[in-house]
């Protein structure tokens, strides 16, 4: 059953959609680089100490006692733990995901591409990346400000205290992450002394009288603007107070234990943060004037300081925004370390080598140094930090963005019901992981719709550039299971919906032999699909099993290779049989995807009547079970664009319903887009003229599908009536029965002379189904 062979061999990848330009790349896990020695952190050292520093930043020092003058002690404890929430939320997800696989370098990166494919997790990577590297520069900004603002004589070497601080924590950080942690262990110190020094003094003025005064609201104007500050607006300048849950995951490569250390040092990280900030809520809350919380928030906080050490919160808050950097110089070179040894991107593929003693990824800490170095001298003498406010927002959400992805991952996890998917941390639900992902997009447009919308486009740019490059991974992800849990679950309910004309799809088993050489036959069963179906390609070996299975998995290996660089949009399948009338019958019962059956039968024409004959049966017990047919004389495929003829010889309702659908369908796609279909009846006698056109022009109207009726007579055979009407239209649709078999030979002679000299024809017999007006 091998079909005249054609030269089109190039056009059936432009079926409705072409292959997207790019080389293909193979996505690895972390390959032998990683190898090398490691640091082997345990969980106070690389989770909880970096997470805590990032969660007590600026925000205690600068922006608490603004948010409980606003918001009130009871409103601001509402802004605490809806924010609280949202991080919660994430580091469940962040426990679950990580606890249920081998976790290593890159942290949330690694945790999302494999759980989302590596086109997602490549997209979120390098925008984290970015959004790391570019928190040095803006974190060292911070201190310089706070800098010249405490000690105002320094004003004119603003420029200079941020590229010493730079380079200061350059050489931290590039002389090994364990001097770094060392570091942080010194600016915890000062950190949790200055905390001490301004609860303290806080609670030295604590009274509650001043607790009632201040426990409901007292929105302001907000300065410049129209309106008064409210609860979703203090929330947004809140919330930056309790992120930084991804400061020790992104230390995964170098933990000693990191399915273990993650979730407990986050959570623990998580709950020392709720804990001070709920004290200082309520400590402030009585203890200061409203207005002054207000007006002055770092102010009152050195000047009240316990045992007047106004020095030490100064130096707190110092140490906060000098953690914050360093916590971010640590982390965004591992991230780019992790991304460059997964393949994602080949220009930074350089990066994916690390240090001989502890697999340091320095390159990755020079390039981020260098990124630091011109960010700060774009900026100059501007000691308020204007310039970069659009940019800070827009780190802002992609580290937003990221938490969502982390969420979006374990929601993922958890619906598709993964065998696989097995997390040692228990306490963890899909609903859980559903809100912490809307929760991290509702407050990411609350903080700055603008911001947060340019973030999508971003990664919508760099998620569309990754897919280009055709990106194959080594690596499982769960978006397989995802689609099959849902798959199943549409399946199952189509089960017990009752078919309909109105809801007929063409699904098409097309038996394609080898693509390779009946090219045309695929192209046409893919269009006459017209994405609206399915179509299974099968090929038929003719032997036994025993004799020819070995080759099944090659052939078909050869049909999906056909698939891919064609992009033809089929289900390949390949069966074994001691012949070929068996094997078409097994293959037609057999086929199914669930309750979706093949409803049409697509054969290339047989030019011999040997191979007609090895056809004819199969085809009428095709029938019988209930399958309509399509027949394919192939002369060549048209050029793809420009005006078509479709023709379609009408001569009853039990197959022109099927082939005027089909004659429709094909004009779906792109190739066939400016078509004109015909619809050509041959009639007896002139008399019959107007009644013969009012009947077609009805059905068309009430079918809905754009078509010219043309009607005629003539005195002349058939045969002669088809070549001078449809000889020069791009396809035309007949009708046609199978012939019993003692009529094979006749019915092939008749249909070899009727088709000599023919463009592509489509010989369709109908056994039902499709209602044309439906």
């Amino acid at each position: 059953m091998v079909d005249e062979p054609t030269h089109a061999t190039a056009r059936v990848g432009r079926l409705r959609r072409q292959i997207a330009i790019g080389k293909e790349v193979t996505v690895t896990t972390q390959n032998a680089e990683a190898t090398a020695s490691r640091n082997q952190f345990g969980t106070f050292g690389g989770v909880f100490t970096p997470s805590i520093l990032t969660i007590l930043g600026v925000i205690m020092f600068l922006r608490a006692g603004f948010v409980v003058g606003q918001a009130g002690v009871l409103g601001a404890i509402f802004v605490l733990i809806v924010c609280k929430l949202i991080t919660f939320f994430t580091s469940l997800s962040i426990a679950a995901v990580c606890t249920n696989m081998q976790v290593r370098g890159g942290g949330a990166y690694f945790m999302i591409s494999r759980v989302l494919g590596p086109e997602f997790g490549g997209a979120i990577g390098i925008a984290l990346y970015f959004a790391q590297a570019l928190s040095v520069p803006f974190y060292i900004l911070g201190f310089a400000e706070a800098v010249v603002v405490t000690f105002p004589g320094l004003q004119p070497y603003f420029m200079i205290i941020t590229l010493t601080t730079a380079a200061l924590l350059f050489v931290v950080s590039y002389v090994g992450t364990s001097w770094a942690i060392k570091a942080q262990y010194f600016i915890m110190t000062l950190l949790v002394l200055s905390i001490i020094a301004f609860l303290g003094g806080g609670l030295a003025m604590f009274s509650t009288e001043r607790l009632a005064e201040n426990i409901a609201s007292g929105y302001t104007a907000i300065p410049g603007k129209a309106g008064d500050y409210n609860f979703w607006i203090i929330l947004a300048i809140y919330f930056p107070a309790v992120t930084g849950i991804l400061a020790g995951v992104n230390m995964s490569g170098d933990l000693r234990n990191p399915t273990q250390s993650i979730p407990n040092g986050t959570f623990a990280a998580i709950a020392v943060g709720f804990v001070i900030y709920l004290i200082q809520i309520v400590i402030s809350g009585g203890a200061f004037e409203r207005q002054a919380m207000i007006d002055q928030p770092f102010e009152i906080l050195k000047d009240n300081a316990l045992f007047g050490m106004g020095a030490v919160v100064v130096a707190g808050m110092f140490a906060a925004a000098l953690s914050s950097a360093l916590g971010s110089y640590l982390g965004a070179p591992r991230i780019l370390q992790a991304v460059a040894r997964d393949n994602i991107l080949t220009v930074i593929r350089p990066f994916a080598k690390g240090s001989a003693q502890g697999d340091e990824p320095q390159r990755g800490l020079v390039f981020t140094g260098i990124i630091t170095a011109i960010v700060l001298i774009g900026v100059g003498n501007d000691s308020g930090g204007g310039a970069l406010n659009a940019v800070a927002a827009l780190i802002t959400m992609f580290f937003l963005y990221t938490y969502g992805m982390v969420n979006l991952a374990a929601f993922i996890e958890a619906v598709s019901e993964n065998p696989s998917f097995r997390p040692r941390f228990r306490v963890f639900h899909w609903t859980t992981a559903l809100l912490g992902a809307l929760g991290c997009v509702g407050v990411a447009f609350l903080i700055d719709s603008a911001a947060a919308l340019g973030a999508v486009v971003v990664l919508g740019l760099l998620l569309w550039y990754i897919k280009r490059r055709d990106l194959k991974a080594t690596f499982g992800d769960a978006r397989r299971g995802f689609i099959y849990a849902g798959a199943r679950k549409n399946l199952l309910r189509l089960r017990n919906m009752e078919e309909d004309p109105k809801n007929w799809r063409p699904s098409i088993l097309v038996f394609s032999g080898n693509p390779a050489v009946r090219e045309s036959l695929v192209s046409f069963a893919v269009w006459l699909e017209a994405g609206r179906g399915i179509v299974v390609m099968c090929n038929v070996l003719i032997n036994s099993f025993d004799e020819l299975g070995h080759r099944r998995p090659v052939a078909l290996e050869r049909l999906e290779k056909f698939c891919r660089e064609k992009n033809v949009l089929a289900f390949p399948s390949v069966v074994v049989t001691p012949d070929l009338y068996n094997g078409i019958l097994t293959t037609i019962q057999a086929v199914s995807i669930g309750p979706i059956r093949p409803n049409l039968i697509m054969f290339g024409w047989a030019s011999s009547l040997e191979g007609f004959q090895k056809l004819n049966n199969p085809m009428r017990a095709a029938q019988r079970m209930g399958k309509s047919l399509i027949f394919m004389f192939a002369d060549k495929l048209p050029e793809p664009g420009g005006a078509k003829t479709i023709d379609v010889w009408w001569r009853g309702h039990k197959n022109g319903e099927l082939m005027m659908i089909l004659a429709h369908l094909l004009t779906r796609n792109w190739e066939w887009g400016r078509s004109k279909i015909r619809v050509l009846r041959l009639i007896n006698d002139q008399s019959e003229f107007k009644q013969s056109n009012a009947e077609l022009e009805e059905l068309i109207d009430a079918s809905r599908v754009e078509a010219e009726v043309v009607i005629f007579t003539a005195d002349k055979p058939f045969r002669d009536v088809l070549h001078e009407q449809s000889g020069g239209s791009d396809v035309v649709f007949l009708g046609f029965e199978p012939p019993e078999s003692e009529n094979e030979s006749a019915w092939h002679e008749l249909y070899v002379h009727l088709l000599d000299g023919m463009p592509t024809t489509l010989l369709v017999s109908s056994m039902g189904g499709a209602d044309l007006r439906a």
